[in-house]
């Protein structure tokens, strides 16, 4: 730090950069863990998840006429859908759409609940979709009216 007479005191680069390694700054930060495609299957159409709460994980299951993974803790469950499945759809709350399959925060990847028979890790989006605006009382994107 260089003082200059008559004013505050004026930070060189080298203070700035001790400072920032004092608190931590250099700290490197973890990727972001994606949810794993299991072995022997594939993702051609790349993997987007939808996240759910647990609760709602649940209620979805019997619904549903096909699932692909389900991926399973105590509080949410995630379903690979394919890459792009949120275009022109607004997944209804508390349903989170999640590009790239990324685990928000996770310190640890949930447990693998479904394998579907097959290679393709997919839940069908279109009936995902449907059956979870169906249980959360939403309006498809398509069938809310339009106001000009």
């Amino acid at each position: 730090m260089t003082t200059v007479p008559g004013r505050a005191p004026l930070l060189t680069l080298n203070t700035l950069v001790r400072l920032k390694r004092e608190l931590g700054g250099d700290v490197v930060a973890e990727p972001p863990r994606r949810l794993a495609v299991p072995e022997g299957m594939t993702a051609p159409l790349g993997c987007d998840a939808v996240l759910v709460p647990a609760r709602l994980g649940r209620l979805l299951v019997p619904r549903l006429p096909r699932m692909g993974c389900v991926y399973a803790d105590r509080t949410h469950w995630w379903w690979l859908v394919p890459a792009d499945s949120d275009y022109a759809l607004e997944w209804p709350a508390p349903a989170q759409y999640v590009t790239g399959a990324i685990l928000p925060g996770a310190s640890r990847a949930p447990e693998l609940f479904h394998r579907p028979d097959g290679t393709l890790p997919y839940t069908p989006p279109i009936p995902l979709y449907l059956t979870l605006c169906r249980l959360t009382g939403a309006t498809p994107t398509w069938s809310r009216p339009i106001s000009a």
